[in-house]
């Protein structure tokens, strides 16, 4: 299987997808505990629920799971969050501090997992981007994510529905960030919050540089909004998430309609 699926589009947008995949090969699904092999850290349908939601836009979305190796981490192993739980390049731990593997990966199979799954996928993400930037003079990349809406481990409380990630304003041009925030907040009941307990992953730190052209945004969603429960068998709630791809559809389109002021 490729590590990589890239549909092409000829719009200034491209959504990245990097933890939809459930792809384990079989020699490491067998080292994972049966916690681990539940896959339970999942963006659960994230690809289902942006489908077809902005003409034109380009998506490259990562087919193997985050166990394998996590396409939104450093690969140099640094923590996006230094100080506070969180879950590193290759999880040793789910998101409820439980252990993934009975024998974990040791830096040398890490380093062979990086090239087979991780580089490629950065590969098509850079190129998509660069290849977008030519044709419109920006390319804005919207980093599509979602968790359950309770972890303790990671966070306290209940997390808002939408949680906007810019790196406190260093990933992206302040009118892409205040549009996609002006329509979550008129979004009827829901919550957000603009750099609360996710500021954006590495993909939105590594690739957002707005002096170059390049402009990145991550949208971290609470499972609640779209799914039927937050446990197994994780079903899609079809009306739910229809009021939220109204939602994200008016996101979408307001960020290709700033590319052009943007590109001045």
């Amino acid at each position: 299987m490729s590590p990589v699926e890239l549909h092409r589009g000829e719009g200034p947008v491209v959504l990245g997808l990097p933890h939809t995949g459930t792809h384990v090969p079989p020699g490491i699904m067998a080292r994972l505990t049966p916690i681990g092999q539940r896959l339970a850290d999942t963006d659960w349908h994230v690809h289902r629920l942006y489908d077809g939601l902005l003409p034109g836009a380009t998506t490259v979305r990562a087919t193997f799971h985050r166990y394998v190796i996590d396409a939104n981490r450093d690969p140099s192993g640094a923590s996006l969050y230094p100080g506070q739980n969180t879950t590193g390049l290759v999880p040793l731990t789910d998101f409820d501090g439980r252990a993934l593997w009975r024998e974990p990966p040791d830096a040398a199979e890490t380093a062979r997992r990086l090239a087979e799954f991780h580089a490629p996928y950065h590969a098509a993400l850079a190129a998509e981007l660069e290849r977008v930037r030519a044709r419109h003079g920006v390319a804005i990349l919207y980093d599509c994510h979602s968790i359950r809406s309770r972890i303790p481990f990671l966070f306290d409380g209940l997390l808002p529905e939408f949680n906007i990630g810019t790196n406190h304003g260093a990933t992206c041009d302040p009118r892409l960030s205040e549009a996609v925030r002006e329509i979550c907040a008129a979004a009827p009941g829901r919550t957000h919050v603009v750099n609360g307990r996710f500021t954006g992953g590495w993909t939105t730190r590594h690739y957002g540089r707005p002096a170059e052209g390049l402009h990145a945004i991550q949208m971290e969603l609470a499972q609640r909004s779209y799914l039927a429960g937050e446990a197994p068998p994780w079903r899609y709630d079809e009306a739910g998430a229809g009021r939220l791809r109204d939602t994200l559809a008016a996101i979408l389109a307001r960020l290709a309609a700033l590319a052009p002021v943007l590109a001045g």
